[in-house]
């Protein structure tokens, strides 16, 4: 297994001078690179991937050097050392469709193909497009000149403004002190829109000439307004004369913070002003404030080593949520991290074997590996709301105006931040969250009455599914409601006389209000039994956390599975979409523990119209003028959990939608139109309606249409037209590689395309790894899988297929992970089968 060698001690860069001339037609690139910086020693080495470098020359003179394919690695040696020296190193190399590196995205126009080229450096691709230092640690100054095979009316863009153009080269203004993986540069036809902030930054939206430009709009108000609040709430100006916005049509992730050239997925910044669902623009805003939010905490201050990329993700993921709030607060977006980010961190940290927050890097594979989005991601950001909490935004804010003031155009240390917000707060912070950030995983705290009538707190590491307690501690921000300590440093701590504190509180004994702290709780009976009897006085976030602890805490068999069911129908009855949304969660739960085709599957599905019945009722398919951001997103939810329950009437309804704008199917109110095509596939479905709805998929625009048809399509029952999909696979123009993980779990989760799915990935692994084997999200190929996944028999064919790729760098955490995922829902299902059954019949 390759080991990590970093060059920066050998060479320091300070400025580069990188030309490259792109040819579209024959992928070829022609590069030169110019770097001037510091050597230690004669034998250096700068990083570069799948370069034919033909020559390097050190002040003008060639000396002699060796490519080292297995380190990724340029090794020179210089005539005299301690020096500086300018490196001169020609090269060629190759457009890829990797989506990594310089490459090209396809689209049509007027059914017309064209492409535009763009670039993905993060976390080491930049090798793959010029030799250099490719470290976070090595910034460094960049002038880009840029030819290739221009066209009349193309456009290019890069990180800094364009200089001038002489001889077909664009020169590009040279930058500010930055990492390699923020350089970024792209070139096609597009069409934009323009404006300025406040403070002079000119702010711009740029996509293919295949979109509306109505579809730029919401993204450009979005931007302009983000960027003016984070130099407010930094207390820090935005350094760069522009911020660039690019919608690419091929792109892995979901953006990418390069420093002034922010690129998208088309879905995450595009959309149509008069008809998206209120849950998109709430995932789009979020998308863009987070990039946004990175263009400080990332860009302007990086992370030293990869090993403290939570100090951007974890910072931005919560950031992203900030501005929002701020910028549209009658959205309620802290809602969207309960339904998003809370659960997935909260799901993913219990599983035995996680990784830290922080955790070291060895290999390189393992860079990419760091992307967990429900940790570095997720729980960071929860971790950090934590940490708001403690300090307040006043505090807040001026910790991170010192940063950003101490080490701006450089590199930190999660030490640095915490000393920045200690100095500001006087809060030891850093020896609080130490235990967070280091240590895997999170506690459940059981609170209960004892025999002496004393009210007292435990805490332990919560597990689903296999795993060893090895004695961790944590020091939790309780946030309870009885004036409890409000750190909890001890393993147990007693509150005191119970019937007393109950008493003078007037309430029921609480913890974790407001959900803010990363744990859970575990009530006794007698605690639990006086919240649930009090429900409907609390928030809907705390609603929704003691139905999403008690799920947790069922999945990890510490209370019974069928005790959740007769509360579903108790909460049902709230308004709150977030509390909707868990009670959906657990009712979907509860279909690993029936067989298809059942007596207790047919009443699982009665249970489901039931619960839907009131709802569907008042809401409806057609959206009412006056209805709460709370309706649109409960009305996706019931409709889904009628349909599943086959209400007729609702799949009736929706047909006759379906026939009515059967000819601008893309005129359906974006609320309700990804079930009115899932139920019209499911129940009316014939090879020349599949067809009809993949030729639209691969020629609409609309990329929240084109996702409900994603999402619609693989609910489709007949086989042959099941095998019609997955035969669409392996076919990039009307399936891409970045969304085919997403038309994989689709069938995967189908009971009748199940097989079909699980079988195509194991004769084709190969072939995928091939195709987006350098992507950071290819393990999440086998994460979905086991997220599907429930019964003995997967759990076999699972480890039979995965455990020899154990030792595969990048995917030996995962396969260990999902393992143990797939094997604690075996013994779930053993253990509560028969009791959950019960209950379910219980309510029909």
């Amino acid at each position: 297994m390759a080991k990590i060698e970093r060059f920066y001690n050998l060479f320091q860069p300070e400025h580069y001078n990188v030309y490259l001339d792109i040819n579209r037609q024959t992928k070829i690139i022609h590069g030169q690179t110019t770097i001037t910086g510091q050597a230690t020693q004669t034998q250096i080495a700068v990083n570069q991937k799948g370069l034919a470098v033909s020559e390097v020359l050190a002040d003008g003179v060639a000396v002699p050097f060796e490519i080292d394919d297995e380190a990724e690695a340029l090794r020179i040696t210089l005539p005299v050392a301690p020096a500086t020296v300018t490196l001169q190193v020609t090269y060629q190399t190759k457009l890829t469709d990797s989506l990594m590196g310089i490459y090209p995205s396809y689209y049509k126009v007027d059914g017309q193909s064209k492409q535009i080229v763009g670039t993905q450096f993060e976390t080491t691709f930049a090798r793959q497009a010029f030799p250099g230092i490719d470290e976070p640690e090595a910034k460094a100054t960049f002038r880009l000149a840029i030819k290739f095979d221009e066209q009349p009316g193309e456009t290019i863009l890069a990180n800094m403004p364009e200089d001038y153009e002489a001889d077909g080269i664009h020169y590009f203004q040279p930058t500010v002190k930055m990492s390699t993986y923020l350089v970024a540069f792209a070139f096609g036809e597009l069409q934009s829109k323009l404006t300025t902030t406040a403070s002079g930054v000119q702010v711009g939206v740029f996509a293919t000439k295949a979109h509306e430009a109505k579809e730029l709009d919401f993204a450009l108000d979005l931007a302009k307004r983000s960027i003016e609040f984070y130099e407010d709430f930094y207390h820090t100006p935005y350094p760069l004369p522009n911020s660039w916005q690019l919608a690419l049509p091929d792109f892995s992730a979901g953006a990418m913070e390069n420093w002034g050239l922010v690129t998208y997925r088309e879905a995450y910044l595009l959309i149509d002003p008069e008809n998206t669902s209120f849950d998109v623009k709430r995932l789009v805003a979020t998308v863009i404030t987070h990039e946004l939010a990175h263009q400080w905490f990332g860009d302007l201050v990086t992370m030293k080593w990869w090993d403290d990329l939570w100090l951007n993700e974890s910072f931005a993921n919560m950031m992203e949520y900030v501005a929002v709030d701020a910028l549209e607060p009658t959205w309620k977006i802290w809602e969207l991290f309960q339904v998003s980010d809370v659960p997935a961190a909260l799901e993913r940290d219990a599983t035995d074997g996680v990784q830290p927050v922080h955790v070291e890097v060895r290999n390189p594979a393992e860079i990419d590996a760091l992307f967990d989005p429900a940790i570095v991601y997720a729980k960071g950001a929860r971790m950090l709301v934590m940490v708001r909490a403690l300090l307040g935004d006043d505090a807040l804010r001026a910790g991170l105006k010192q940063y950003f003031a101490d080490h701006q155009y450089g590199n930190a240390q999660g030490s640095d931040l915490w000393q920045a917000l200690e100095d500001a707060s006087g809060l030891k912070i850093g020896e609080i969250m130490h235990s967070w950030l280091e240590q895997p995983g999170y506690p459940m705290v059981h609170a209960q009455v004892n025999a002496e009538g004393q009210l007292v707190l435990t805490q332990q590491q919560f597990l689903i599914g296999a795993g060893q307690d090895q004695g961790r501690q944590w020091e939790i921000p309780l946030n309870g409601n009885y004036g409890t300590t409000k750190i909890m440093q001890e393993r147990t701590l007693t509150v005191g006389d119970y019937q007393q504190l109950r008493q003078q509180a007037g309430e029921p004994f609480r913890l974790n209000v407001g959900n803010n702290s990363h744990y859970i709780v575990k009530y006794d009976q007698t605690l639990l039994a006086d919240i649930l009897q009090h429900a409907k006085s609390l928030s809907a976030i705390d609603q929704r956390q003691i139905l999403q602890d008690l799920r947790l805490l069922a999945e990890a068999q510490q209370v019974s599975y069928a005790d959740l069911v007769p509360l579903l129908q108790k909460f049902v009855t709230s308004p709150a979409s977030i509390v909707n949304a868990e009670i959906y969660q657990i009712a979907q739960q509860l279909r690993i523990f029936v067989e298809p085709g059942s007596l207790a599957a047919r009443q699982l599905r009665m249970l489901f119209a039931a619960l839907s019945q009131a709802t569907v009722a008042r809401l409806g398919f057609v959206p009412k003028a006056d209805e709460s951001n709370d309706d649109q997103l409960v009305r996706p939810l019931a409709l889904s959990a009628a349909l599943y329950g086959k209400n007729e009437q609702v799949i009736s309804e929706a047909h006759q939608l379906f026939g009515q704008y059967q000819e601008n199917l893309v005129a359906l109110n974006a609320d309700v139109r990804e079930q009115v095509l899932q139920s019209e596939v499911e129940h009316f479905a014939n090879r020349e309606l599949v067809t009809s709805l993949l030729q639209l998929y691969q020629q609409t625009s609309n990329a929240s249409f084109k996702e409900d048809l994603r999402q619609a399509l693989p609910h489709v029952q007949d086989p042959a037209l099941l095998q019609q999909l997955v035969t669409e696979f392996k076919h990039a123009d009307v399936i891409k590689p970045q969304d085919l993980r997403a038309w994989y779990r689709g069938v995967l989760q189908n009971p009748a395309g199940e097989q079909l799915a699980w079988d195509w990935l194991r004769e084709n692994w190969d072939w995928l790894e091939a195709t987006v084997g350098g992507d950071m999200e290819f393990s999440t190929y086998i994460t979905v899988t086991a997220q599907i996944f429930h019964t003995p028999v997967r759990l076999a064919e699972f480890k039979d297929f995965f455990l020899p790729k154990i030792d595969v760098p990048g995917l030996g955490r995962e396969i260990k992970l999902d393992t143990k995922l797939i094997a604690g829902k075996v013994s779930l299902v053993e253990n509560e089968q028969k009791a959950v059954k019960l209950a379910i019949a219980a309510t029909n």
